[in-house]
């Protein structure tokens, strides 16, 4: 049971850490205002791990690779923790850690494309005016173009974000199996 409810409490912490290190760099890839309260909020809760990484991996203009980095370091460091207190030795796992650890923010970051799309649709259906629907459509927006271009509307009904739900859960399945399948934990 203590098992269960450490996993438990480690996926949560350790997703939603990586979740927000992983925004941190889509909302610089989207050009989001620097001023923006979600973009401070991620900010201020990621700052104390991808700022000294900054000294070692520099941004570049497009692609925030200390936040990825600092993903990855997150998921090599969940990977240990889960593998630990399951009764491994997660030095035996070190070169298939690595690659799990990676497609751990594969997971994260397919988690976040749902939660995203499911949070811009429902302010677009009940709050269109909300402050957050411009963030979550410049978010979503590259995503749904793609689809867009091959999903036509039904009337005045876009699919598009629910062939997005769809494919992106496809993904998780996938890469889901793909992780338990290399580990006995259950990643």
């Amino acid at each position: 049971m203590f098992v269960d409810i450490a996993r438990f409490l480690l996926n949560t912490t350790f997703t939603l850490f990586g979740a927000a290190l992983l925004l941190r760099a889509w909302l610089t890839m989207v050009w989001i205002k620097p001023y923006n309260p979600l973009l401070q909020a991620i900010l201020k809760a990621t700052n104390w791990l991808v700022l000294p990484l900054r000294c070692i991996i520099p941004a570049s203009r497009c692609i925030d690779w200390t936040s990825l980095f600092a993903a990855w370091l997150a998921a090599i460091t969940f990977t240990i923790l889960i593998v630990t207190i399951s009764g491994g030795n997660p030095v035996s796992l070190l070169l298939i850690g690595l690659i799990v650890s990676a497609l751990i923010i594969i997971k994260w970051a397919l988690n976040l494309i749902i939660w995203l799309t499911l949070i811009m649709v429902l302010l677009s259906w009940f709050n269109p005016s909300a402050p957050a629907i411009e963030i979550l459509l410049q978010l979503t927006a590259p995503l749904l173009n793609l689809l867009r271009r091959s999903v036509p509307p039904l009337g005045r009904i876009d699919l598009s974000p629910l062939v997005l739900l769809i494919l992106v859960e496809i993904l998780l399945i996938i890469v889901t199996h793909i992780t338990v399948s290399l580990t006995m934990f259950g990643l």
